[in-house]
């Protein structure tokens, strides 16, 4: 069996995102609509954007994806793995030796009391902490 691929590898091997038409209805969106499927690194790009002090959310972050590609919706499901495979591959850097700082901001996005932060390797302690450093208010 070959070795388990690291965050950063899924970061890396991603499909890129594209656009589906729906045959039935998902996650709120009626069959026959077109929803979108981002990708990892375009979750990355985003989340590098978001300015020093300042948070955005998932509904805003896949709003934003469904416009850019001309979708009446984002998938939320794989937006939703694609930001913890973004959060985990910043972690590796981190326990690399880089600076959160210069990390990947993924705490402007993950909210230290969301089902997603319970499930990230730093925990949501350590959100809550690189908020608290940003002067982010929860």
């Amino acid at each position: 069996m070959g070795k388990k691929k690291g965050w950063k590898e899924k970061l890396a091997a991603a499909n890129p995102p594209h656009v589906v038409t729906l045959d039935k209805a998902f996650a709120g969106v009626a069959a026959g609509k077109k929803l979108a499927i981002a990708s990892p690194l375009m979750v990355k790009a985003y989340v590098e954007q978001i300015p020093r002090g300042h948070v955005a959310s998932m509904l805003e972050m896949r709003q934003a994806f469904a416009k850019g590609l001309g979708a009446d919706a984002t998938c939320p499901t794989s937006s939703a793995i694609f930001l913890r495979i973004v959060a985990e591959a910043a972690l590796e850097d981190i326990a690399a030796g880089t600076k959160a700082a210069a990390a990947t901001p993924f705490w402007r996005i993950v909210d230290p009391r969301s089902v997603l932060a319970q499930k990230l390797s730093c925990g949501p302690d350590f959100v809550a902490h690189m908020r608290a450093i940003e002067s982010i208010a929860d």
